[in-house]
């Protein structure tokens, strides 16, 4: 259908009893874009995307998938879609190859073509040798990879992903990373619900952050971020790390606040500048060695803390 958008959503509203779980939610994603749906638990990303799946039907508004309602015309629009659920959707006692195979009956995909289809898939995400093995008998990320596997089956024309890559291994959220850009660039849209904000701030063209089912923000990472440029830091890491030196770099002039990350401290600031000079200042005096001193803009992060307080 004509349009530029894949998903139209339009005062989306999902009550349950009291609760009002999503509040007249409105946006739009463009096709063939990585769009990001960020926000804490409870926030209503789980709801939202029930609703644009038709899994769940809204209270109020109304929401189309490339131009087709997902309650007048569900149909049409699952057709062109393909879901992820956090949760997953594997059959145990069936080998990888046969909930492919599964998968594709789902969709009325021929034997030939869903069987060229699934050893393609199976070659993507690296479990060809495993074909053949019960779902039961693979770790978390394996399964992981299978259900997405499962998912793009039908090669689906907007993919669904919630939380594709929550508490894997490296080696398999380097895989589907890399699938979900291969992915992209051959003209699928993504819709990533994810908490994890370094990966959306890599991954995707734009975000939406909701919180409390509202939507508080939406636009591209970097635009995000320079809503509040006034949160600027220093980073800095010491050798040796002195004790206590957290309560002594509050004190250093320019300082707003201080928190630690792993092996190194950052200084929050509205003067980064000011800071840098009073924090040499400060290392001449203890007689520290510095091992990095790094100026920060905010992070989506801090966007993200920022909105959802």
């Amino acid at each position: 259908m004509a349009g530029v958008y894949a998903v139209e959503v339009s005062n989306l509203t999902k009550r349950f009893g009291d609760l009002v779980a999503v509040d007249h939610a409105s946006f739009e994603v463009k096709k063939g874009e990585i769009f990001g749906f960020l926000g804490p638990n409870g926030a209503g990303k789980t709801t939202t995307i029930r609703m644009l799946t038709t899994l769940t039907k809204p209270s109020e508004g109304t929401a189309k998938i490339f131009g087709f309602d997902v309650q007048r015309e569900a149909l049409l629009a699952k057709e062109r879609m393909g879901i992820v659920p956090e949760i997953s959707n594997i059959y145990d006692e069936l080998s990888a190859w046969d909930n492919l195979l599964f998968t594709a009956e789902l969709y009325h995909i021929g034997k030939s073509e869903a069987e060229k289809r699934a050893e393609e898939l199976l070659d993507i995400f690296d479990l060809h040798e495993k074909k053949r093995d019960k779902a039961r008998s693979f770790s978390k990320g394996m399964r992981r990879r299978l259900a997405i596997a499962m998912g793009l089956m039908s090669k689906p024309e907007l993919l669904f992903l919630d939380e594709p890559t929550s508490g894997l291994d490296v080696q398999s959220t380097l895989i589907i990373k890399d699938v979900v850009r291969d992915l992209n660039r051959q003209g699928s849209t993504i819709f990533l619900t994810t908490h994890n904000i370094e990966e959306a701030n890599i991954l995707c063209d734009r975000v939406t952050i909701i919180h409390k089912g509202r939507i508080a923000a939406i636009d591209t990472p970097e635009r995000l971020k320079r809503t509040i440029q006034s949160v600027q830091s220093v980073e800095v890491a010491f050798d040796p790390t002195p004790p206590n030196i957290g309560e002594e770099l509050e004190r250093v002039g320019g300082v707003n606040e201080v928190r630690k990350e792993g092996d190194k401290f950052r200084l929050y600031t509205n003067d980064p500048s000011n800071v840098l000079l009073n924090l040499w200042d400060y290392m001449k005096t203890r007689d520290l060695k510095p091992i990095t001193v790094n100026t920060l803009g905010p992070s989506l992060e801090d966007v993200f803390v920022r909105l959802t307080k």
